[in-house]
């Protein structure tokens, strides 16, 4: 029997050796038709060299380095996305030491009885007796069939697309905040004109309230005056109120307490009218996209995971391979449990073969093929959907910069209207009513002029996230 066993184990450990490799597809990377060459940024604003890694440092704003500083620091997300990331590198663990024996140490001791009725006990011996039993067992499945290789490789797979999805939160983390701190010194802004412009027409309704009393302008001119002041005081209101909510936003992406959330204090630095002559892009966009875009790994990491999953599906359909040993000592007298005659030992193999399991191992090969289908379609759409982010981008941003070329031009001219029209009205060629509409659409264009600045700095922004700038690609090993 002992020469059946060796023999058995002789060939389990032949086979593994000789091996015949992992069952089920290897991965490849779905084909995708791809630019070739560097895309070109039609803007007028672009850089030779840019730090991805940090590319909010082409603004040259302390303050915004430090909010961000501050948001990575604090960030809920980033610290949930870690803590993912460490549960899964434990699960890879674990699942890497599958591939290894298991060896486990015993003691036993046992004090037993047997009756002195039954026959068994020769005359004149103890019906008492000791057992002590210490050794070692092991175990080890031989992976002929590479079903542990494919699941430290599913393991791996997904180990690197939680990290890369930290990517992911980082960089959205930072376009956030820099869109944020963007957009507050837009209402900055917004608040400042709106002031500004209020003032001045509080001073007109205070010289239309003197010329009526004069008996110089009608009451329709007064009340005419006193309607442009009140629009103008609501678009302060409206302003101040949009500028809180950005500022209680930006103290939450911030990580702030609850308290300083409620009541924000967030600090100013480089105007918009400056930051918006900054906002430079890259002069042409790297084409390894998939290379460098967090969400695009971890989509493709998950696909590795479920390519890899079929295979540890398949080698159910396969014998099992299995090998255990033990050694030890046995003795009912401690004096004698190590002497040579006490020692034990066996080794034995095993191999299992399924035979009939009512279509179940089919159920999980087709379930497994189906998951990797799924992981190849949401593959292909973020593939689809990163592009799209980059062409959506470039084309918000080449629009935002056209759109305040052509509106400071306007406000030249409607500067000038408003010079015109104030003249035609003090010499009497024109009713109050033309000084009011050329102010007005004077102070929507100035204000329009800050919407577009504003909107032009966070296409750079996303064009920056687009192209996965703000992380470092992780190691694959």
């Amino acid at each position: 029997m002992r020469t059946i066993q060796l023999s058995l184990v002789a060939a389990a450990v032949s086979l593994a050796l000789a091996g015949c490799g992992a069952l089920g597809p290897n991965y490849e990377r779905p084909a995708q038709t791809l630019p070739t060459a560097a895309i070109k940024p039609q803007s007028t604003h672009t850089s030779a060299t840019v730090d991805w890694l940090a590319w909010w440092k082409g603004f040259q704003d302390p303050t915004l380095d430090a909010l961000l500083d501050e948001a990575r620091a604090n960030s809920a997300d980033l610290a949930l996305a870690a803590a993912r990331i460490e549960e899964s590198r434990a699960q890879l663990a674990l699942t890497h030491a599958s591939r290894f024996p298991t060896v486990d140490a015993n003691l036993a001791a046992s004090r037993s009885q047997v009756s002195e009725h039954a026959g068994k006990l020769q005359p004149g011996a103890n019906p008492r007796y000791n057992d002590f039993q210490p050794g070692i067992t092991a175990a080890f499945e031989i992976d002929f069939w590479g079903k542990f290789q494919r699941a430290d490789e599913a393991a791996r797979a997904r180990m690197l697309a939680l990290e890369a999805g930290r990517g992911t939160v980082l960089a959205s983390l930072y376009a956030n905040v820099a869109q944020g701190y963007f957009a507050l010194r837009g209402f900055d802004a917004q608040v400042a004109l709106a002031e500004q412009t209020l003032a001045t027409r509080r001073e007109n309704l205070r010289l239309q309230q003197k010329r009526f009393e004069g008996g110089v302008v009608g009451e329709l001119d007064v009340q005419q005056a006193a309607a442009e002041a009140a629009a103008i005081e609501a678009t302060l209101l409206t302003a101040q109120q949009n500028r809180r909510a950005t500022e209680a936003l930006l103290a939450t992406l911030l990580g702030r307490s609850p308290a300083a959330i409620v009541q924000p204090v967030i600090a100013r630095g480089t105007a918009l009218a400056t930051l918006y002559t900054r906002a430079a892009v890259p002069a042409e966009l790297p084409s390894d996209l998939l290379n460098r875009r967090p969400d695009l790994i971890a989509a493709e990491q998950q696909l590795v995971a479920a390519n890899a999953d079929i295979g540890q599906a398949k080698a159910a359909y396969y014998p099992t391979i299995k090998l255990t040993a033990g050694l030890g000592y046995e003795s009912r007298q401690l004096s004698n449990l190590f002497e040579p005659s006490s020692l034990f030992w066996n080794l034995a193999s095993g191999i299992t073969q399924p035979l009939f399991r009512a279509g179940s191992i089919d159920a999980v090969v087709a379930g497994a093929e189906a998951r990797k289908a799924q992981a190849t379609a949401q593959y292909a759409l973020a593939v689809q959907g990163a592009f799209r982010d980059v062409h959506d981008s470039l084309n918000a941003i080449a629009s935002a910069e056209a759109l305040v070329t052509t509106a400071e031009k306007r406000i030249v001219a409607l500067r000038e209207v408003l010079r015109l029209a104030n003249l035609r009205y003090s010499n009497g060629y024109s009713s109050y009513l033309e000084v009011l509409n050329a102010q007005r659409d004077l102070s929507q264009a100035e204000a329009g002029v800050i919407d577009v600045k504003r909107a032009q700095l966070a296409g750079v922004v996303a064009l920056y996230k687009a192209m996965g700038g703000g992380w470092a690609t992780p190691a694959k090993s």
